[in-house]
């Protein structure tokens, strides 16, 4: 009695675990253009290359990750007292605008003029992801031309949080 009433709790545990794990997964769409998005519980996350440039139809707006122009993250495996932040530039250019580079951060701080979102015809720009990390080893230069962010793009005032 006592070992089917452990099987029966195990496998219980099991199937609930098949289920929570659904709930967890990311939702990965590529649109006719080749724009690759992934979708969470924020909304939908645009990934770009270094370098790469994109023209997101539904928003009417070319994108370019430009690149990183500072990346002061603690690396990994390293003790540090302030966490740091990598400051990505993305050049937004609409379909009746001049282009113009948005200096997007890891974190929001005034002081030092960093900023996770910025305006730009209609919609806020935020920086959501920030690829690879820095490694104690080769430190954030060895990462140059290596970089991939993540950006959201939200209509208005909405302001997604960078996780």
């Amino acid at each position: 009695m006592f070992h089917k009433i452990l099987i029966l709790s195990l496998s219980s545990l099991f199937l609930m675990n098949c289920n929570a794990q659904k709930k967890n997964k990311l939702k990965v769409n590529t649109d006719k253009t080749g724009v690759t998005k992934v979708t969470n519980k924020d909304g939908e996350i645009i990934y770009f290359n270094e370098g790469e440039n994109k023209f997101l139809k539904e928003y009417e707006m070319n994108v370019t990750f430009k690149g990183i122009s500072e990346d002061s993250r603690c690396p990994k495996g390293v003790n540090c007292i302030w966490a740091g932040v990598a400051v990505a530039q993305v050049e937004v250019m609409g379909t009746a605008t001049r282009p113009m580079v948005l200096n997007l951060a890891t974190m929001d701080n005034e002081g030092r003029n960093y900023h996770l979102s910025a305006a730009f015809n209609g919609y806020t720009i935020s920086l959501t992801d920030v690829q690879p990390y820095p490694s104690s080893e080769d430190g954030a230069k060895a990462l140059n031309g290596k970089y991939k962010i993540g950006i959201t793009i939200k209509k208005g005032g909405e302001n997604p949080t960078m996780k």
